[in-house]
């Protein structure tokens, strides 16, 4: 059976109900499941990250590849060697193993959709 999670915050610091908000990094940017296998989701995950003015994501690399949809705000976004700015509406794909890190850029929080196959169970 389908799950809905109803949206009780818009953005830019978006919520959901039945939703848990994480901090995600040190500079207090939280990342939140909305579709997973809490779900019954076994294919792939849907998490919202919000960074707060003047913050990053992690630099990361992953074997698996990501979706990104960006909801709110701006960001300078490093894809390998190239960097480029990405605002709300942007679409994003990252492939496996790219080194990869948003900005958070102006005076509002950078929210955005990420969308990857599901963590091993643990």
């Amino acid at each position: 059976m389908g799950i809905i999670h109803k949206q009780t915050a818009p953005g830019p610091v978006f919520a959901w109900d039945g939703v848990g908000v994480y901090t995600y990094n040190s500079n207090e940017a939280t990342k939140q499941v909305v579709i997973g296998r809490e779900d019954g989701a076994n294919n792939f995950e849907v998490r919202v990250f919000t960074i707060p003015v003047g913050g990053a994501s992690s630099l990361d690399e992953h074997a698996h590849d990501h979706g990104v949809v960006v909801m709110h705000g701006r960001a300078r976004v490093m894809l390998g060697e190239a960097f480029d700015e990405v605002q709300a509406g942007d679409v994003v794909y990252i492939p496996s193993w790219e080194r990869h890190q948003f900005t958070t850029l102006g005076d509002e929080p950078f929210s955005f959709l990420c969308i990857i196959p599901p963590k091993p169970v643990k």
